[in-house]
């Protein structure tokens, strides 16, 4: 959009629900945004606590800037809450990622996924079963745009500043010969499932070197379990910058994962994924075969040596290729696109640029 200024003014909105620095602030900085025109501070909290103060505090944003559109990324509380936010301010507003479907409503991320789905004028999808999903709960085809992956932007952007900082040497890892392992959801991390799978990983070093960013909430759980103590095989690290831990991604010999964005970049950078989870709202990552999930079940991690044996993963689907941003903003710019609410009597708001 910035390189669009006759069509475009932009403002930027940090919420502040990821606030540790390798978790937010890092981003912003490694990536090049730059420094966000509003930040919220929202903090950590509970699903009510973190999207009513998203909703007190992007209030007055949005009386204040008057935007003409708000545009939201990913399923995660800040998500739900501008969609919110901006529908209470009838704002017309756009999802980038909608229609993933995990059909498991008892993970918050899918409730956040649906009825931020319900309320957005423009539905930027990422892969074909996006919009079956969005098509089966009634949403008119004429909102739903396929423009590919964004975060494969990402990657295909740092791609080679990610290669350049030789992320493995530096940890004293031999490219191709480890397992990166990431685990934060609160079904895996919030009870005794963590103890097992934490063994399970034990076990799955003695065979292969494993590396484990710990996310702040899975470091808590295992202090709280004393499990917070690695070994030379199994190397337990503070959470890292997109730029390191990419780094780390693109040269393992396999993920071991609980997180639905990884699954999809190692589909791109073609690392075998392992998802610990019964379901994922990236199903095109399995069907293609550079997916698998081994369920709920940490017992199945004990698989991961044989499933890496089998060969190498499938291909990535079409679009991730670096130019989704691109494909999104020529939506946004085509003069015969309406942006209006999605509601009766709602044309009045039709918005000029």
């Amino acid at each position: 959009m910035a390189r669009r200024p006759a069509a475009f003014e932009t403002v930027l909105v940090h919420t502040g629900q990821h606030y540790d620095d390798a978790m937010s602030r890092v981003f912003l900085e490694e990536l090049g945004v730059g420094r966000p025109d509003h930040e919220l501070a929202v903090g950590s909290g509970s699903h009510a606590v973190q999207v009513a103060r998203v909703l007190e505090r992007l209030e007055p944003v949005l009386r204040s800037t008057a935007p003409d559109l708000v545009l939201v990324p990913g399923d995660v509380n800040s998500t739900l809450a501008a969609a919110l936010a901006a529908s209470q301010a009838q704002v017309p507003q756009a999802h980038i990622e909608a229609g993933l479907r995990s059909f498991d409503r008892m993970m918050p991320e899918e409730v956040n996924r649906v009825l931020t789905d319900a309320l957005a004028t423009f539905l930027f999808t990422h892969s074909p079963e996006a919009r079956d999903n969005l098509v089966a709960e009634g949403v008119a085809d004429g909102r739903i745009h396929l423009v590919g992956n964004t975060m494969i932007d990402t990657l295909v952007a740092m791609r080679e500043r990610i290669a350049s900082l030789a992320v493995p040497a530096r940890h004293g890892l031999a490219a191709g010969a480890y397992v990166v392992v990431t685990l934060h959801r609160p079904a895996l991390v919030d009870g005794p499932l963590l103890l097992e799978a934490f063994e399970e990983v034990r076990r799955l070093a003695e065979t292969v070197p494993v590396v484990f960013p710990a996310h702040p909430r899975t470091r808590a759980a295992m202090e709280r379990h004393g499990l917070d103590t690695g070994t030379d095989r199994l190397r337990i690290l503070p959470p890292l910058g997109y730029l390191e831990f990419m780094g780390l991604v693109a040269e393992a010999t396999g993920v071991l994962t609980d997180s639905g964005g990884i699954q999809e970049e190692t589909t791109f950078l073609g690392v075998p994924c392992f998802t610990l989870r019964d379901n994922t709202e990236r199903p095109i990552t399995v069907q293609l075969g550079t997916n698998t999930l081994l369920g709920l079940e940490p017992a199945r991690i004990r698989e991961i040596p044989d499933l890496l044996a089998g060969g190498a993963p499938g291909t990535a689907p079409p679009l991730w290729d670096g130019r989704a941003a691109v494909r999104l903003v020529d939506v946004l710019a085509d003069e015969t696109v309406d942006w209006v609410i999605p509601a009766a009597g709602s044309a009045a708001l039709a918005s000029g640029r």
